[in-house]
């Protein structure tokens, strides 16, 4: 698995130069059309983190690799990709239509924090099917952002991040969570925010000599300063899932990802996640799995 991308790296590889202007702005945003990037002539992508956030109309046949899932489009959905999770988008089909946008954190620095949103936090589900309506409705904000930007309105950004937030209240909608108080919901949403910020940072694991260092709910619990079972809780309430089925969940996202894209041997990746001895790890897979590693690494790559 190739390094995280930088929004510099995006732009050499689609545009073959960077903005003038891309070092000196405090936060970054541009939108595109997604048929200037299908053909023989574009650049594959791939398979790896970029340190910006992407929201895609995808109109067309589409194949989605986002961390160890593969997701196929046939006709039309909305995507959601941040910097937490690798993934690579490809084409199937050459007639395209629809367009993203990409920005980074700091665009949304004074304007809330948009990681705390469902759709970019930590298991979220990244396709949002669309159905022929949702798909006319969604264009029409992706081109409201188009004029905008090419507008001379001093104000224009602001009006772009409050169009951007329309596009992630739109997914939301589409699946809502079960209601809780206002203040609840807010707190929880904070502390499986730093958790997810937490367990991320281990990752990428991109050399046999790292090692996880946080591996079970109390190391967590302990780096924000909360009682174990508040974490467990908080997590529970926004997520439906405990704190050791995330953190186990992440490790087996991880297990596959360096399986599948690194040479590594099976003791040297079990390590890595923090297993002391190989057969800790052959176990731990083979029960989520029920394959070993060396299996599922053939299976994977063939």
């Amino acid at each position: 698995m190739e390094k995280t991308e930088r929004i510099e790296d995006f732009y050499l590889k689609k545009l073959n130069a960077v903005p003038e202007n891309l070092k000196k702005e405090i936060g970054h945003f541009n939108i595109f059309r997604n048929h200037d990037f299908v053909g023989p002539e574009a650049r594959e992508v791939p398979y790896n983190r970029k340190e910006y956030y992407k929201i895609a109309l995808v109109i067309g046949r589409n194949r989605f690799s986002y961390a160890d899932k593969i997701i196929e489009v046939n006709d039309a959905a909305l995507l959601f990709a941040n910097p937490m999770v690798p993934y690579k988008w490809e084409p199937l089909e050459m007639q395209q239509d629809g367009c993203f946008c990409v920005f980074t954190d700091a665009f949304f620095s004074n304007f809330g924090n948009i990681k705390d949103y469902p759709v970019f936090q930590l298991g979220a589900d990244p396709v949002y099917p669309l159905n022929h309506a949702e798909v006319e409705e969604l264009r029409a904000v992706f081109e409201n952002i188009f004029a905008e930007l090419n507008s001379t309105y001093a104000y224009k950004y602001d009006l772009i991040r409050s169009l951007v937030l329309q596009l992630v209240h739109k997914a939301i909608k589409m699946k809502p969570a079960e209601a809780t108080s206002a203040q609840d919901s807010n707190a929880n949403a904070r502390i499986s925010s730093l958790f997810s910020d937490l367990l991320e940072r281990q990752f990428p694991i991109e050399s046999s000599e790292n090692r996880m260092q946080l591996r079970n709910p109390a190391d967590f619990a302990t780096h924000l300063s909360i009682h174990t079972n508040h974490l467990n809780r908080a997590l529970k309430s926004v997520t439906g899932k405990t704190t050791s089925e995330f953190i186990a969940e992440r490790i087996m996202q991880e297990a596959m990802i360096l399986l599948k894209y690194t040479d590594w041997n099976v003791s040297e990746i079990g390590y890595c996640l923090g297993f002391e001895e190989p057969s800790h790890f052959i176990s731990f897979f083979k029960k989520t799995v029920n394959q070993t590693p060396g299996i599922f690494r053939k299976t994977a790559v063939a």
